[in-house]
């Protein structure tokens, strides 16, 4: 039994087809025969079960590391293809965006019509464009070779909170936030709007809370005039964030700071009453809609949210608002 490099792809016969995918999930089956990626030849030849590939180019016979250091093979893939078999999984390398592998269920394989992840695998010193993340797992390779894997997807964030506010309540803007000097109880108790100073003292809302609410028409001052100061204090990333404020209300999600949890946000879905009120659901970071994250960073963002029982969203801020999870699997 022989496999063959041609280019890309390795190719064997019938004996390969039913020795590594009928009984093993490897490759594919084309016209009888198998056809596998290098990434896949490459852990036959690391386990012993093939000595060598014949590269159709050259003659030469290829063993693993000489597999290795060619172009045709990268070790990240090598490595997170070793480790999601290791864990018992069959899996197939993909053509599709931005995934590398298809994952199956434990217990089967590329011949049923199942697939449990869509895997990338990247290095820890990869950019990752945020627009191609959502419904598939990064597996991050550090420079150590342990893998990390984080699992994107796209939510619909979404809440049940809604109190039937007045309007044009008297407010004063002073440096960087807005006093309610006699708050209706309605904006904190179940809009959940604000800081009150004391019991039954003026309430203090922030510049978000408050551009928010006068352009609704609840508080008696101009919006453009707290939008002014917003962008005066915290320059553009104001609007970003304000944007994002305003959706997440328009969903009925109440969005509170999140700067204990070095965070934009964390948001309560479903709010009746402070009195009641439970933990936080999301946190929640606002950045524009071309960002690239460094992996350490989502890392770093995820075990903090996991750390705290929360989960990690992140808002990107376009002409429209779209949402980004990421947590932590162990497949």
């Amino acid at each position: 039994m022989e496999l063959t490099l041609d280019g890309s792809t390795v190719r064997g016969g019938r004996q390969a087809r039913e020795r590594f995918h009928d009984a093993r999930g490897y490759g594919r089956v084309v016209d009888g025969d198998l056809e596998l990626a290098p990434v896949e030849a490459a852990h036959l030849l690391y386990r012993g079960d093939v000595e060598t590939v014949r590269d159709a180019g050259s003659g030469d016979r290829l063993d693993f590391r000489a597999l290795l250091s060619s172009d045709v093979v990268s070790e990240i893939d090598v490595l997170v293809y070793k480790d999601l078999r290791d864990r018992g999984f069959y899996l197939s390398p993909t053509d599709e965006p931005n995934a590398d592998f298809l994952v199956y269920p434990r217990g089967k394989g590329p011949w049923d019509d199942e697939i449990a992840h869509r895997i990338r695998a990247i290095s820890e010193r990869t950019a990752l464009s945020a627009r191609t993340l959502g419904e598939t797992v990064l597996a991050v390779v550090d420079e150590e070779s342990s893998i990390a894997y984080l699992e994107t997807g796209r939510p619909d964030v979404r809440g049940t909170t809604d109190a039937d506010l007045p309007r044009g309540v008297p407010a004063e803007l002073l440096d960087d936030r807005v006093f309610v000097w006699e708050p209706p109880a309605v904006l904190y108790e179940r809009g959940f709007y604000g800081q009150p100073l004391d019991d039954g003292g003026p309430l203090q809302l922030s510049l978000l809370e408050a551009a928010a609410l006068a352009r609704r028409g609840v508080l008696a001052l101009p919006a453009d005039e707290i939008v002014e100061r917003g962008r005066t204090v915290e320059g553009e990333r104001f609007d970003r964030r304000l944007a994002v404020y305003r959706a997440l209300r328009d969903r009925n999600v109440v969005p509170k700071t999140g700067y204990k949890f070095g965070a934009d946000f964390r948001t309560y879905a479903d709010i009746e009453h402070v009195e009641e009120l439970g933990h936080s659901e999301l946190l929640v970071r606002v950045l524009p809609a071309d960002h690239a994250f460094a992996p350490r960073d989502l890392a770093l963002d995820v075990r903090l949210a996991h750390g705290v029982r929360k989960r990690m969203v992140f808002a990107l801020a376009g002409e429209t608002i779209e949402w980004l999870s990421v947590s932590r699997l162990t497949p």
